[in-house]
């Protein structure tokens, strides 16, 4: 599932960060703020207007991220990993 998927206080493990293209440079970007395969992370909370920005939290560094920017992180629930 997409990052901007998940249920905001989830637990969820990355598993990947998309290109769009070569040498994307915002994919680049995200990978050089931790998210990366393997790394947890959680919605913490959505902006009032269209849900945006989203505040994630990896690791116990929060970001804002733009819901295009956190489409691109695919990740996959812990609570599905355990079923």
């Amino acid at each position: 599932m997409k990052l901007t998927e998940l249920p905001r206080r989830t637990a969820a493990t990355v598993e990947t960060v998309e290109d769009l293209s070569p040498n994307d440079a915002i994919a680049r970007r995200l990978r050089e703020l931790g998210f990366v395969s393997g790394e947890r992370v959680e919605v913490m909370a959505a902006g009032p207007f269209s849900a945006e920005p989203l505040l994630v939290q990896i690791g116990f560094t929060r970001f804002a991220l733009r819901r295009a920017e956190a489409a691109r992180v695919r990740v996959s629930c812990e609570v599905e990993q355990a079923a």
